[in-house]
């Protein structure tokens, strides 16, 4: 569809200025609002952050794409885009999980909240995400680069290095990387996606045992919008 490339690039273009305008509105609101520095905004400040990074990391190579036709990438480029782009996945994920494990506090134990998710809490937790997803995925490169690629067999199916879509391009075995990415997904897409609907599930449970309309209402307008994230989010997110 090259003919039309420059019209394609016009709802691709207004997706990406909508990512990344309305999360940096998100970072720059939570960062100047003193009222907003809470828990459920740091991490909904984790998620706007990570939605950023995955939104720069395929906008250059689609839109050179669709705008000027450059449809060539080097090898250790295309790693390095790979890596940030299943990264930022992983990261968004664990941020997705984080933010069901805040409400859940939020919801069983109200009181004890500020106690329980303190700054340090926070902070130790935004660390452990970005540690788990990069020794997670700090192998693949490396696996990828092992295999032998047949020359003529570089032309990737999508406008970003996706880690199956290059897989596939390889002469040789392959085999130990593509199930240490099937190790990957499953320890995160699949546990976290797990641990997640358990931990909605539990809120749910909670709020139908709560006497009052009123606490419904009030344990509902608590964390419907964080579902509605997880659910739209978590289906969105590339894995490796």
């Amino acid at each position: 569809m090259e003919a039309i490339h420059g019209w394609i690039s016009i709802p691709f273009s207004s997706i990406y200025t909508a990512a990344l305008t309305g999360n940096s509105l998100i970072l720059l609101a939570v960062r100047r609002t003193p009222s907003l520095h809470q828990p459920m905004y740091y991490f909904l400040s984790m998620l706007a952050l990570t939605n950023v990074g995955l939104t720069l990391s395929t906008m250059p190579t689609t839109l050179a794409v669709l705008w000027f036709d450059h449809r060539l990438i080097g090898f250790n480029a295309c790693l390095v885009q790979m890596f940030f782009l299943h990264f930022f996945s992983v990261v968004e994920s664990s941020v997705l999980l984080a933010m069901s494990f805040d409400r859940f506090v939020a919801i069983s134990n109200p009181l004890r909240y500020a106690a329980v998710l303190t700054n340090s809490v926070i902070i130790s937790i935004g660390l452990a995400i970005v540690a788990h997803a990069t020794l997670s995925l700090f192998p693949v490169p490396f696996l990828i680069k092992h295999p032998n690629f047949c020359p003529g067999n570089n032309f990737l199916s999508h406008s970003f290095c996706f880690h199956l879509d290059v897989m596939r391009r390889a002469c040789a075995d392959v085999s130990i990387s593509i199930h240490y990415g099937l190790c990957v997904v499953v320890s995160t897409g699949g546990i976290e996606s797990l641990l997640i609907v358990l931990s909605y599930s539990l809120i749910l449970h909670m709020v139908m045992g709560l006497a009052s309309p009123r606490e419904h209402i009030w344990a509902l307008n608590n964390c419907i919008s964080h579902i509605l994230a997880v659910s739209s989010l978590f289906q969105l997110s590339p894995c490796p």
